[in-house]
């Protein structure tokens, strides 16, 4: 049984992050991936250099091309007149300074979809500005209903910008532009920026601003960290248990669970002047006893409590990862166990030249070759 995108050739350009996500969703659903790294130098009598920092990299092969190099361009437009993908994570402009601008690569094959990966707009103020995670979170609206009361505003990481509304994101318009294809026949520039991204994931957030769900200043609300029965609560043993008892049912068998007064609880549970006593009360009722325990009382109820689990319990019980969404008849591909906790990493130029073979029938020596420092590129680039 083949995975659904079986037979999808992407090009990945080295980066980090949002557009090596966006790749390993593809992957995981059985595309076939060769991300192009810039030639790194490696020690005297090693093989191959060290793997880069990008640790999403499973199903994933490389090539080294220096993409400053006449030979290097002309392998590369050479791969992309031949293949499906190309995910270009460089700001606005960088790949025209290459030589590669969309317009050229869609005339030498225009079933190509270029994926271009920014975190700003490209048409915005902050275009030409370098930033991160936290910068597009902070120029979509999100970053400010995010954070505790009288606290400056908290950024979750960077899984918001860079993965849910950069890579993932990504993929998706990937994939909308793939369908689109099989009516038209023709490939087209798919344009994401994690701020637009980021600004559509709070699409509720935003509009419940003009409800009494989230009408209040940030950390004052039902969602964000507001309300006592949505909230995290530490426990005797230093563990935690995240409560999210929204609804006047669960919130029941969650002061039941507590052993606590439910009948005046229930009663004051909607008066915003009573939330910060309330919240208290449970404070202390959880760090009576450890989570242990606390998950035997909450254990098949609907009191929406829950343990905090760490990565390492999770790795410690061989917690089995799977890919996000299920397919019954084309499955995607499992994650191994042997990859499930620890990336090996991928070091530029592994298994790509096996890659050009299976895909082109390309042979080094023939069609192209490798320079000092290991970095390929065409064999008679004059006639590309």
């Amino acid at each position: 049984m083949k995975a659904p995108l079986d037979g999808i050739r992407v090009v990945e350009l080295a980066g980090l992050a949002p557009a090596p996500f966006a790749s390993l969703l593809l992957a995981d659903y059985g595309a076939s991936i060769l991300r192009i790294d810039r030639p790194q130098p490696h020690a005297p009598g090693s093989i191959s250099p060290p793997p880069t920092l990008d640790l999403l990299v499973r199903h994933k092969s490389s090539i080294a091309v220096d993409l400053k190099s006449r030979g290097g361009i002309a392998l590369l437009r050479s791969i992309l007149c031949r293949v499906d993908i190309l995910i270009d994570p460089f700001r606005p402009g960088v790949l025209e300074s290459l030589s590669l601008a969309p317009e050229d690569l869609l005339e030498r094959n225009p079933r190509l979809i270029i994926a271009r990966l920014t975190g700003f707009r490209r048409d915005g103020p902050y275009a030409s500005m370098a930033g991160h995670d936290i910068n597009y979170l902070a120029v979509s609206g999100i970053l400010s209903q995010l954070g505790r009361s009288e606290e400056p505003p908290y950024a979750p990481a960077n899984i918001l910008a860079d993965f849910a509304a950069g890579g993932l994101m990504c993929a998706f318009g990937v994939l909308l532009a793939v369908f689109e294809r099989t009516k038209s026949g023709k490939g087209q520039v798919v344009e994401n920026s994690m701020a637009d991204g980021a600004s559509y994931l709070g699409s509720m957030m935003r509009y419940a601003r003009k409800t009494p769900l989230w009408d209040q200043p940030r950390g004052q609300n039902y969602l964000d960290g507001g309300c006592p029965w949505y909230e995290v609560y530490e426990c005797k043993d230093g563990k935690y248990l995240a409560v999210g008892a929204l609804e006047p049912k669960f919130f029941r068998r969650l002061v039941k669970g507590l052993g606590l007064d439910g009948e005046s609880l229930s009663a004051a549970r909607e008066d915003r002047a009573r939330w910060a006593g309330m919240r208290d009360l449970f404070q202390r009722r959880f760090r009576e006893k450890p989570r242990r325990e606390w998950e035997d009382v909450f254990a098949g109820s609907d009191a929406c409590c829950t343990p905090v689990l760490d990565q390492q319990e999770l790795e410690d019980a061989d917690y089995e990862q799977r890919p996000p969404v299920h397919l019954r008849h084309s499955p995607g591909l499992p994650v191994e166990a042997k990859e499930a906790w620890a990336s090996t990493g991928l070091s530029p130029g592994a298994g790509g030249v096996e890659r050009l073979h299976e895909w082109f029938g390309w042979k080094i020596g023939r069609d192209f070759k490798a320079v000092e420092g290991g970095d390929l590129i065409k064999v008679d680039a004059a006639k590309i």
